[in-house]
């Protein structure tokens, strides 16, 4: 991991709920929005919700809430904005139809061991 303590909380909190294939990924040389994405999914709308609820409790907890949220509602692509990190939580088959990791396929990927 690159030793970014906000990736490391997100991806371990995420994990607790039973996200699956987290992929980090290095923005720093492809968008000026953000430094890291990090993308992960679940199986149902439900699971989304529950990992994304989480996510906020946990960051909020650490002193650091979200700017901003998409998608909570239909909880099928949420994207939550924390400034240099924004996490997409995706419900499978929605992640599949977007292909964010193929549309930033030059961003490098960094390594999370859970």
């Amino acid at each position: 991991m690159d030793s970014n303590p906000k990736i490391e909380k997100v991806c371990r909190t995420a994990l607790e709920k039973k996200a699956e294939n987290i992929v980090v990924m290095d923005m720093r040389h492809r968008s000026n929005i953000c430094e890291f994405f990090v993308v992960m999914s679940a199986p149902s709308t439900v699971r989304v919700k529950t990992i994304v609820d989480h996510i906020e409790e946990t960051m909020e907890k650490e002193g650091s809430p979200a700017l901003h949220k998409e998608g909570v509602d239909a909880a099928l692509w949420v994207l939550l904005d924390f400034g240099s990190l924004v996490v997409h939580v995706f419900q499978e088959d929605t992640r599949l139809f977007y292909g964010l990791e193929q549309l930033w396929g030059d961003a490098p990927k960094v390594h999370f061991t859970p």
